[in-house]
């Protein structure tokens, strides 16, 4: 019986941690899963080339709404046969939608109800895929830019401190210090739907000359003041140049207005002196009735952008307001004087209010995104039942919304409450709606994205517990790997996402569903599948049973003519003892292309 033998080193591959892919958590091939190409509609033949490699878990990305849309309804289930004939499963990745309704032109609720329509046509279809189960169906969390992170130094932190006690004359709050963290956030203008991006920075200013820092939030409430106060003063002005021409014109026509008013005396008859000051009179009244117009402007702001109790003020003094006014279309010179005394009191009370015009984009976005997030899964869960689709809503990297687990649980938290109201209304009891929302909306972990927080400086125990504080949410994890600074998609084990750490957050959760594998930058620069790459990566079992040996160990295992070969072998290992593998992939140990070194005869690339 022959043998051929190549030496491993010094390592041990029988230890179960051995490997320098190995990212140290076993995964059982049976949760691991691969995703079709994000550029063709033709998913048919992906998912067939998928299966051909003895994928067991698929997840369709055509994350283009246009590459979605021209897949044809038959070819889910023609897929969802391919699935049934090979015992596999399948997960979709839906097209790149911002649920809360922002374009490039900014946002608009049209436009939210649109992405809802077009988030429930893509459930709806992708339904079939799996008609008898809860299919997860991967939503981005958003498509809009959003918070930047820069992790500021011990000496920021202490500096900030004590500018703002210097400053404010009182201690900073822990969440006024958290927001430190913000290097810049994006405001959008509650009005026009507008973005504006706002950045930490250090400010100096005559009463303060030593300069402090002043976070994004604290910047933003700065401008919501000042565009407010700049409203109101503008207002102000042009009242006041209404107050003067009457000051100055209406004691010398005064006797005789009422009679002019009741057509008893004619202008023309007026001397020259009380004819001028008639007409000043009369622009005076004009002055009036624009800044009534422009108040109308400001108090729809005040009502619609300010906290409640600000708001519960506005009407108290609006009543006043208008008995004040008069009757309404009650605007001839005669009450003039009636109404600017009104508008300066109104005025008045209105600069003790502070509306919030600008708000930062995941504040707004937020209560969108919930409403079409909530209002697709319950129209799933109307349809479908208890087999209904998996709303499962994707974290993206830094700078965009939603990144950080705290702003991803307040959309989750918010989705399912939408579900549940609307459940109510259909005669759900509380506690049902609330365990169907709870099972139907989720998130898709994607740790490659989140692994980017290292470019803001955060490290690998802080991103640990970035998983921490949303692991009980998770339905659905995307596992890939990067350095940090780019969503570059290698396979597990080739860059420093803290794998293991966070799967093990997941699992104390009670995390059960599938890990999509995303490695396709890597199959884009190096032309080869990953698929061994991530066997030995996630330490997967070589047979069903959760033991030994593992994918990770039998790579550098010494190798015998009858044994399952590796891709360390020869070609001449085929040509000697048989080629009856020479067919298979290089990876599992086929033929290796190319010419022969002109030296010793090995294959070259």
């Amino acid at each position: 019986m022959a043998y051929e033998f190549f030496y491993p080193g010094a390592s041990y591959p029988l230890e179960p941690s051995y490997g320098e892919l190995f990212t140290g958590y076993h995964v059982p091939f049976s949760e691991i899963g691969a995703p079709t190409s994000i550029q063709t509609a033709n998913q048919i033949q992906e998912v067939t080339n998928l299966l051909s490699q003895g994928g067991k878990t698929i997840e369709l990305q055509p994350i283009q709404p246009e590459v979605f849309d021209a897949i044809p309804k038959q070819h889910f289930k023609e897929i969802n046969r391919l699935t049934k004939l090979t015992g596999t499963e399948t997960t979709v990745h839906a097209p790149m939608i911002d649920p809360s309704g922002f374009t490039k032109e900014g946002w608009s609720e049209a436009e939210r109800q649109e992405a809802e329509r077009q988030l429930k046509s893509v459930v709806e279809r992708s339904h079939e895929l799996s008609p008898d189960g809860n299919i997860p169906i991967t939503i981005h969390a958003s498509a809009i830019p959003g918070t930047e992170y820069s992790k500021p130094t011990e000496k920021m932190k202490e500096d900030y401190k004590r500018q703002f006690k210097e400053y404010y004359g009182r201690e900073a709050e822990e969440k006024e210090i958290k927001h430190l963290d913000e290097s810049q956030i994006i405001a959008v203008n509650q009005e026009t739907g507008q973005l504006v991006p706002i950045k930490r920075e250090e400010k100096f200013y005559p009463d303060f000359p030593g300069g402090k820092i002043y976070t994004p939030e604290e910047n933003l409430e700065i401008i919501n003041r000042s565009e407010w106060h700049q409203k109101l003063s503008q207002l102000a002005f042009y009242k006041q140049r209404g107050d003067e021409i009457l000051r100055d014109s209406l004691p010398l026509i005064a006797p005789k207005i009422e009679a002019i008013g009741a057509g008893k005396i004619k202008v023309d008859d007026l001397s020259p002196q009380e004819k001028a000051a008639y007409h000043q009179v009369r622009i005076a009244n004009t002055f009036m009735s624009n800044v009534l117009m422009t108040l109308n402007s400001i108090y729809n702001e005040a009502y619609k952008f300010s906290d409640p109790e600000q708001k519960k003020k506005v009407l108290e003094d609006t009543e006043k307001f208008r008995e004040a006014l008069g009757k309404k279309g009650e605007t001839n010179i005669i009450i003039v004087s009636k109404q600017s005394e009104a508008v300066s009191r109104f005025i008045e009370e209105l600069g003790k209010i502070q509306p919030k015009l600008y708000k930062k984009v995941e504040d707004f976005a937020v209560d969108k995104s919930a409403q079409t997030l909530g209002n697709t899964a319950f129209e799933a869960y109307k349809n479908y039942g208890d087999k209904s689709p998996i709303i499962s809503i994707e974290n993206l990297y830094p700078g965009m919304a939603f990144s950080k687990s705290e702003e991803l649980k307040k959309l989750v938290e918010g989705a399912r409450e939408k579900f549940v109201e609307k459940a109510k209304k259909q005669g759900m009891s509380t506690s049902e709606a609330q365990d169907a929302a709870k099972k139907l909306i989720g998130v898709t972990w994607d740790v490659g994205h989140l692994n980017m927080l290292r470019k803001a400086g955060y490290n690998e125990e802080e991103i640990r517990k970035e998983t921490e504080k949303i692991a009980k949410f998770v339905k659905h994890v995307h596992l890939t790997d990067n350095f940090g600074f780019t969503d570059s998609h290698l396979p597990p084990g080739m860059g420093n996402v803290p794998i293991k750490k966070i799967l093990e957050e997941l699992e104390k959760a009670g995390f059960k569903g599938k890990k999509i594998i995303e490695a396709g930058g890597f199959v884009q620069h190096f032309k080869v599948s990953p698929a061994s790459y991530i066997l030995e990566a996630m330490g997967s079992p070589l047979y069903s049973m959760m033991a030994q040996p593992y994918w990770n160990q039998i790579t550098s295992t010494y190798g015998r003519y009858f044994a399952l070969p590796s891709a360390y072998l020869p070609e001449q290992h085929f040509s000697i003892y048989g080629s009856s593998f020479s067919t298979l992939p290089v990876e599992l140990g086929g033929q290796m292309a190319g010419k022969q070194s002109r030296m010793t005869g090995t294959p070259m690339e």
